[in-house]
């Protein structure tokens, strides 16, 4: 085992006098290409081009000397450290820590970011990031080859974002572009790099926050809230208990794409989107359509708004997480399942109905389950009936996909 592993984290700027110690009594460095070559590394150091981390703690592991890591930005923050002080390898790490390519990022752009969301995009992350991008009107990616600038924006087709794409912090290659999400996939941009996507309705606020990221705090308090609360009158299928069951067998939650499909008035659209998912929703109606929108706004959530009949303005959306159907029936619902989405909640107004919705989930190899959902509204005045709402809630989910 090592005697001694440190990280030093590198931004570009002079190393200080801790690293400058620690990688001068190394007999073991790793790190990539551009930090090998950094004047400071011994001529005589074994040297590791860092690719993957994990074999890289087992070469450390099984070294006798003293190790030095080089990592880009701040390793503790996404970074190699995770890895090296995982159980199996029995390292002790110090860190000498560097600004981390985030905060670089961020202050080459000139804007803060206690209120962004950070996430890593890597080809089997890329359409969570990408989603969450869709939710959150700020967002650092941390890229990868093949899940890069160009891949955002071709995922992001249909929503408007900027990108602040930043190359090569802190070498003599660094570079700042800024232009729009449907132009990124034009160029060809060189690795590693953060981008920036910021973009969407901007809720207003006063002063700072109190937690980094998204407060969760914000909007009212609780979940299918009453009708008032969305301008009024709500559908047949959008009762507020039927709302929350229809959340509660979704399950929606940061990184997921929802499709609202017959959104209405756009309340479960907006409820979906609170909890931090990505939210498509569609509806034939234009006035319904602006009913949602404006829903949106008033609760400061994101969302991308389609405007057309389903099943057929389905073909050309992204791929969804959960689906809630709020109308058209079993044919829309047969049309999502084909889709594969891990959930799918829907409701019937009649027995019949609510078997052949049932049977197409079965056959698409959904497991099934159906609930009758009866609520009666009272006048706590004079305790008596306000209004009686009746629904079969039907909800799908795949098997074979995590919950």
């Amino acid at each position: 085992m090592a005697d001694r592993v440190t990280v030093i984290g590198w931004d570009g700027s002079p190393l200080t006098a801790a690293a400058r110690s620690a990688l001068g009594a190394a007999t073991l460095v790793a790190g990539a290409a551009h930090h090998l070559a950094l004047p400071e590394v011994p001529a005589a150091a074994e040297r590791i081009r860092l690719g993957s981390v994990t074999l890289a703690a087992r070469r450390i592991a099984g070294h006798r000397g003293t190790a030095v890591v080089l990592a880009d930005g701040d390793p503790g923050f996404f970074g190699v450290v995770r890895t090296l002080r995982a159980p199996e390898f029995g390292l002790e790490v110090e860190v000498v820590p560097a600004v981390s390519s985030v905060a670089a990022a961020f202050a080459r752009a000139g804007m803060p970011w206690d209120d962004a969301q950070v996430v890593v995009a890597h080809r089997r992350t890329l359409r969570r990031a990408v989603n969450v991008c869709r939710a959150h009107t700020k967002v650092a990616v941390l890229t990868s080859p093949g899940a890069g600038p160009a891949e955002l924006g071709l995922l992001l087709e249909g929503v408007h974002r900027t990108f602040v794409i930043c190359e090569e912090l802190g070498t003599a290659r660094e570079q700042v572009t800024i232009l729009t999400s449907d132009k990124a996939a034009d160029h060809t941009w060189r690795d590693p790099n953060v981008v920036i996507v910021i973009g969407g309705f901007v809720a207003a606020a006063e002063g700072g926050g109190w937690i980094a990221g998204r407060d969760p705090g914000t909007g009212p308090r609780g979940w299918a809230l009453p009708a008032e609360a969305y301008g009024g009158a709500l559908g047949e299928g959008e009762t507020d208990l039927l709302r929350a069951a229809q959340l509660a067998r979704l399950g929606p939650r940061v990184g997921d794409l929802v499709w609202d499909i017959g959104s209405g008035s756009g309340a479960f659209a907006t409820e979906a989107a609170r909890t931090g998912a990505a939210v498509i929703a569609v509806d034939r109606n234009p006035g319904s359509c602006a009913r949602t929108e404006d829903s949106a706004r008033r609760f400061g959530v994101q969302m991308q708004i389609v405007h057309g009949a389903a099943p057929h303005i389905l073909e050309d959306l992204p791929e969804p997480d959960v689906v809630r159907v709020g109308g058209g029936g079993a044919a829309v619902v047969s049309a999502v399942a084909d889709r594969r989405p891990q959930r799918i909640v829907t409701h019937a107004a009649t027995r019949d109905a609510a078997e052949l919705i049932g049977r197409d989930l079965t056959e698409h190899g959904y497991q099934v389950e159906c609930a009758l959902i009866q609520s009666v509204e009272l006048d706590t005045r004079a305790w008596t009936e306000k209004e009686r709402s009746v629904a079969f809630l039907l909800s799908g989910r795949l098997p074979d996909r995590a919950p």
